[in-house]
């Protein structure tokens, strides 16, 4: 009797595919543990500064009527968003080890699933198994040894995105899958050897809940995140969240806090303690997300519509009396730039249904227009020598990166390829542009929206190509105006989802 029980235990707990022993939550998930009968128990540990998930696991495969691998999970309803950076740790011994993103029904090894894959070898594609205990099937991405991995749900589609890492996404791969409502989604590592346990490290790591396709734009809003990226390593990390919308975080000189608006109020986010506080800008109290701080640190340009057209005021930085500096009856001003030495502003005006560039002096006076063609010319900023004055345009088809010199001449084109780039900022140390990316077939050249996929994108200031150093959904908001930190070594920037996770500080407003 003995032998038998033991031996029963043994197969209960090892040696059958639907045994999972579930660990406590780590991160944003809600737990973690081996799928099936693997022969080395796997593990992951949670890296809360750098928010990254080093995952080990063990198992056969994930392939034919049943897997086995570690899985760390989360339990969801409706669509989403599933996104990593992800690399393996050492050389490893199996060609198709894989690590990836997966959805499964349940939690037992013969379940039907879909995942985002990548292998050792570097054959990227999208894997699934449409019933329990059917053969899984796989679709071949183009993209080979993906860095960046993406799969989406909407209704009972599926859809990969792979890249690269600091490339766009390339072609996707879809396929039409009910796996109920309530399903496990997560990341996973599986070793394809028995014997052996493989490691990756995820970074990057968001689960995001989308706008609902009836959401009414501009008058119902998502949750956000701030979050700050690490430029050389292209590592995010979630600083704060929201309900409400928040957006445009600009980094003050003095390297101590981000300075961002919500529901027209301007807030000031101390970076050391995580608490935010509303700064007095009467009487412009209704402030939109241009807003930018001067290069010396003492006082903010912001714009506010005071139940009329967008003006531009002048405030410090801390809060005050608010001095209007843009004309009353003009028609809308979006303010975006200060001049290195205080002296002059520049901004987004609305002139006879026309948005050009314009400049003003910040003690006020006379504008002055510097680009004229028909369109919209927007997001003015100066280099940090005063030179230049970099801008998006829509002039020459899509929404395009465009620079002139300071009294706006010599205005060239400095980006040209197939997306819409918006909001040029120029690094403090003057060697970096940072912009925004939305996709053609999203939205339309002259719109810049919430909610959709977009990229941050990087390139030298003395010219070259574009790199992605973030693939995140947001867009209004996101990065309108300078959010550059003094050194010059990260941004700021805000992402949204309508879920919350409380692994990271939320607000209580």
């Amino acid at each position: 009797m003995f032998k038998f029980t033991k031996y029963l235990l043994l197969f209960m707990l090892t040696g059958t595919g639907n045994a999972f022993a579930q660990s406590a939550s780590v991160g944003i998930f809600d737990g973690s543990g081996d799928v099936g009968a693997v022969k080395h128990k796997g593990s992951v540990l949670y890296n809360k500064s750098l928010q990254q998930y080093t995952v080990s696991g063990s198992g056969t495969n994930i392939w034919f009527n049943h897997d086995e691998f570690y899985f760390v999970w989360k339990k969801l309803k409706g669509d989403f968003i599933l996104r990593t950076n992800a690399a393996f740790v050492g050389k490893g011994t199996e060609a198709h080890r894989k690590f990836g993103l997966m959805v499964r029904k349940s939690l037992k090894g013969e379940s039907a699933h879909v995942n985002a894959v990548v292998h050792g070898d570097g054959l990227t594609s999208l894997q699934y198994r449409r019933l329990d205990g059917d053969s899984t099937a796989e679709q071949k991405s183009g993209i080979r040894s993906a860095g960046v991995i993406q799969l989406e749900r909407r209704g009972t589609t599926f859809t990969m995105s792979a890249a690269q890492a600091g490339e766009a996404f390339g072609p996707e791969e879809k396929i039409d899958l009910d796996l109920g409502d309530e399903v496990y989604v997560g990341i996973f590592v599986c070793s394809h050897n028995a014997d052996v346990t493989e490691k990756a490290v995820f970074s990057n790591v968001r689960i995001v809940k989308p706008a609902p396709v009836n959401l009414v734009a501009y008058k119902q809003y998502l949750g956000s995140s701030i979050e700050i990226l690490d430029m050389a390593t292209q590592n995010s990390r979630i600083i704060y969240q929201s309900p409400k919308s928040l957006q445009a975080p600009n980094w003050t000189t003095d390297n101590k806090s981000l300075i961002y608006n919500s529901e027209g109020t301007l807030y000031k986010y101390d970076l050391a303690t995580n608490t935010p506080k509303a700064l007095d800008t009467d009487p412009a109290k209704n402030n939109n997300n241009d807003h930018v701080i001067s290069f010396d640190g003492k006082w903010l340009t912001i714009s506010s519509g005071d139940g009329g057209p967008s003006v531009g005021y002048v405030v410090p930085v801390d809060g005050g009396k608010a001095r209007r500096v843009t004309q009353l009856g003009k028609g809308a001003s979006y303010m975006h730039g200060w001049s290195p030495d205080g002296k002059y502003l520049v901004f987004c005006g609305e002139r006879n249904k026309n948005y050009d560039v314009y400049r003003i002096p910040s003690a006020g006076g006379p504008e002055e227009r510097l680009t004229t063609t028909d369109g919209l010319d927007d997001g003015p900023e100066y280099t940090p020598d005063g030179r230049y004055i970099y801008f998006n345009s829509v002039r020459s088809g899509l929404m395009q990166i465009w620079r002139m010199k300071a009294d706006g001449s010599e205005q060239t084109q400095i980006t040209n390829d197939d997306y819409n780039n918006w909001f040029p900022h120029i690094s403090p140390d003057g060697k970096w542009i940072v912009f925004i990316t939305f996709l053609k077939n999203e939205v339309e050249p002259g719109d810049h929206p919430f909610y959709k996929h977009v990229y941050i994108r990087v390139m030298p200031a003395s010219g070259g190509p574009a790199k992605v150093v973030a693939y995140l959904y947001g867009g209004q908001g996101t990065i309108n105006t300078p959010s550059w930190s003094p050194d010059s070594r990260n941004i700021a920037f805000v992402s949204n989802s309508d879920l919350l996770f409380p692994a990271f500080p939320i607000s209580k407003n």
